[in-house]
């Protein structure tokens, strides 16, 4: 008898239809090779979802991006319902997606990282934290949802910080110049690494990420050996510090403004990539000769309830 799989998809999250779009290709692949799959639309009725998770499946493949999703919160649910599903577990969830207590693990496993403060709102339309140019980020979203550079001569910036709609608190950090990097970790494996190069400008944002021409990616990241091999060992020691398991990916940023090897930074830990036709894991792993149907069936048989 094959295994049944509950594909988690949507929520009420910003990132709600990247999240569809993510367990439609993932229900699909793991149709295909062999599983009994029922896809649930993810709400905030809690009764619909456990009358949808009802009988509970095998394994539940979490296919949820942003609060809700990525934070810990259906996790927890799973773990009550004593489901087994994919990517991190509670803990490792509610850190990452809380970008700065991430930070504070990052840095007392000693890895590299940009100079940040969090600072109110309210504050930030006062005046500037740190010097220009400066990044701005809603402390809990993905997909670069809210994320802004501020750059010297900005003269749109306080009028956008005034009408900021995510939250009293934002994370101000210091602007990392060069190239976008990001690593695919599977279990103990850094798969490879990946250049990011967003179609207008610097800035790998929403649209440069799920938009069709978007971004063009590089693979691998065509970067100096020796700053490839610490892209990697970054990504996989983020991935252990903040105990996820499953499939993670580490963004980070490589500045090689005065030549290679440059410095590479560590931007964020993301416990749930995406898994649509543009995303990132999936190409990284397909160049690593992991096909789509193969990696969402190794997610599948690696999924574990964490108590």
């Amino acid at each position: 008898m094959s295994k049944s799989v509950a594909v988690l998809m949507g929520g009420w999250s910003a990132e709600r239809d990247i999240s569809l779009i993510s367990g439609r290709e993932c229900a699909r692949a793991l149709k295909s090779v062999g599983y009994e799959v029922r896809a649930i639309d993810v709400t905030r009725d809690l009764r619909a979802l456990l009358a949808a998770l009802t009988p509970a499946p095998d394994v539940a493949f979490n296919a949820l991006h942003g609060r809700g999703g990525e934070d810990g919160t259906i996790q927890s649910l799973l773990e009550l319902m004593r489901i087994p599903y994919t990517h991190s577990g509670v803990l490792a969830s509610a850190v990452a997606m809380d970008k700065p207590t991430a930070k504070l693990v990052f840095a007392a496993a000693g890895l590299p990282l940009a100079e940040s403060v969090v600072v109110a709102r309210s504050d930030i339309a006062k005046g500037d934290p740190m010097q220009r140019p400066f990044v701005v980020k809603p402390v809990n979203e993905g997909s670069s949802v809210g994320v802004r550079i501020v750059r010297c001569g900005d003269q749109d910036w306080a009028r956008e910080i005034a009408a900021w709609p995510f939250g009293e608190r934002a994370m101000v950090e210091r602007y990392v110049p060069g190239r976008e990097i990001t690593v695919a970790v599977m279990g103990e494996r850094a798969l490879g690494a990946l250049e990011i190069r967003p179609a207008s400008g610097t800035l790998y944002d929403y649209a440069a990420k799920y938009a069709p021409g978007g971004s063009v990616h590089v693979t691998p990241a065509p970067i100096e050996a020796s700053a490839y091999r610490a892209a990697l060992d970054i990504a996989l020691k983020a991935h252990h510090a903040l105990g996820c398991r499953g499939v993670s990916r580490a963004d980070l940023r490589y500045d090689d403004t005065e030549g290679e090897p440059g410095r590479m930074v560590l931007l964020e830990v993301n416990t749930q990539p995406g898994m649509t036709p543009t995303s990132l894991v999936p190409e990284i792993a397909a160049y690593a000769g992991i096909s789509f149907a193969e990696l969402v069936r190794w997610m599948v048989e690696n999924a574990a309830c964490d108590s």
